[in-house]
């Protein structure tokens, strides 16, 4: 048995004036022990935590599914019914119903985000993108609820680059909850106003862009603002409904992104949110395509054949409707082994794209697209995942196995027609 000591060395002088050695030792076998087992228990808490964080991660990309696949039926067919209804208490019925579940799946988007982000899963995805198209996106979503509580909502821009590098998604994530916040802690007959405008920057080929969101609204107390960006934390705001996470996701995504956020508020008198980035500058010509090509048109989808793979009865039901509302001819396959099969069986150029859902019982989305890309003479056929799927890591699988583009359910009809119809231009050029 071996035993470890600490010896200690010193000199000491004698009246004689020679010097002596004096060697002390002690035993710290037992100290060498602690601390062995404290760095294996930590080795093991270290282990437990990866354990813990990876099966949150799990069961969050569950959840997202199975929460994401029934929202896109209610919320699908709470859209359709909408076009049928014309007695005015049913479709004050309808109105509450779609609000609730847009409130419902924000409410979904913002737990499943700031859990992404702090698990350090959340990573910028950039390209080059239209700065004034993404305003004007986010805005036109929040025109109807501005107009509704009669609220002067403006947008200015003084920009010289409309193009810059950048994560879309995230972008307009950071201008949903601050446009979104802006009118609706803002009473009937205020205003809104988002100001863009582009800066000089120091770093060559970059511009520095700052946005202003600012409302005339109930403002904030002095003590609230430095808890603003703390998760789950709400000032008490009566009756208005949220929870707690939209501002700690903005802070969050700004400081990916390499940027600050500042706010100047005051109760009862509204509040201005001043968003500074630094974005590298992005390809002017893609701006420069014609805006005819990039409008939505349901006759130049009319007539073309789609293959749907999608093993939920409710959601097939949903998507074959609205697909066939758009003049297309739709042909549904229950899983992935069945999609398959009917590339295989159906003469070529019998589909003109596929939409593919991804997790399907017997064979999922991705093994079906790798099947078909191997058939040949039919390896071209442009698919677009379909799933509930809704992470950047899920999109960029998607891409790996073979697709060429992917949307995220509840389904947002105008963005799958768009996808179509750039996929088809994209095969029609090549």
């Amino acid at each position: 048995m071996f035993y470890i000591y600490q010896a200690r060395v010193s000199y000491v002088k004698k009246k004689d004036r020679t010097r002596a050695v004096v060697i002390g030792t002690r035993d710290i076998d037992d100290l060498i022990q602690k601390e062995r087992l404290q760095k294996e228990e930590l080795r093991k808490a270290y282990i437990q935590a990866e354990n813990a964080s990876k099966a949150k991660t799990d069961f969050l990309n569950s959840m997202s599914h199975d929460i994401r696949t029934p929202m896109n039926v209610i919320l699908g067919y709470n859209q359709l019914m909408k076009k049928k209804l014309s007695d005015p208490v049913l479709v004050d019925y309808q109105k509450k119903i779609e609000q609730s579940g847009n409130l419902l799946l924000s409410i979904i988007n913002d737990v499943l985000n700031m859990a992404r982000i702090e698990s350090g899963k959340s990573v910028l995805v950039e390209s080059s993108e239209s700065i004034v198209d993404m305003v004007e996106e986010v805005s036109n979503v929040f025109g109807a609820m501005a107009k509704e509580k009669e609220i002067v909502f403006d947008t200015k821009m003084d920009i010289k680059h409309k193009q810059v590098l950048c994560d879309i998604t995230k972008v307009k994530e950071i201008l949903v909850n601050l446009i979104g916040n802006a009118i609706k802690y803002t009473p009937n007959g205020g205003h809104v106003t988002v100001d863009v405008k582009e800066f000089e920057c120091s770093k060559e080929g970059y511009g520095t862009y700052q946005v202003q969101i600012i409302d005339t609204g109930i403002g904030m107390s002095e003590s609230f603002i430095p808890t603003l960006y703390d998760a789950f934390t709400r000032e008490a705001t009566g009756d208005i409904i949220g929870t707690g996470l939209g501002m700690p996701i903005v802070k969050k995504l700004v400081d990916m992104m390499g940027g600050t956020i500042d706010v100047e508020s005051k109760l009862g008198q509204g509040s201005t949110f001043t968003i500074t980035i630094d974005h590298k500058l992005g390809n002017e010509a893609k701006d420069k395509v014609k805006q005819e090509d990039l409008v939505v048109s349901k006759h130049s989808l009319e007539g073309k054949h789609v293959l749907l793979a999608e093993d939920n009865e409710l959601n097939a039901e949903f998507s074959k409707i609205i697909l066939e509302d758009c003049g297309l001819h739709v042909d549904l396959a229950r899983d992935g082994l069945e999609c398959v099969g009917k590339v295989i069986q159906k003469p070529v150029g019998t589909y003109d794209f596929i939409l593919m859902d991804i997790q399907m019982p017997n064979m999922n989305g991705y093994l079906a697209t790798q099947k078909i890309r191997e058939i040949p003479e039919k390896n071209t056929i442009p698919i677009i995942a379909m799933s509930a799927n809704a992470f950047d890591e899920d999109k960029k699988q998607a891409l790996k196995a073979g697709m060429n583009g992917y949307i995220s359910k509840p389904i947002d009809m105008d963005k799958l027609q768009s996808q179509i119809i750039e996929i088809l231009k994209e095969k029609a050029g090549s």
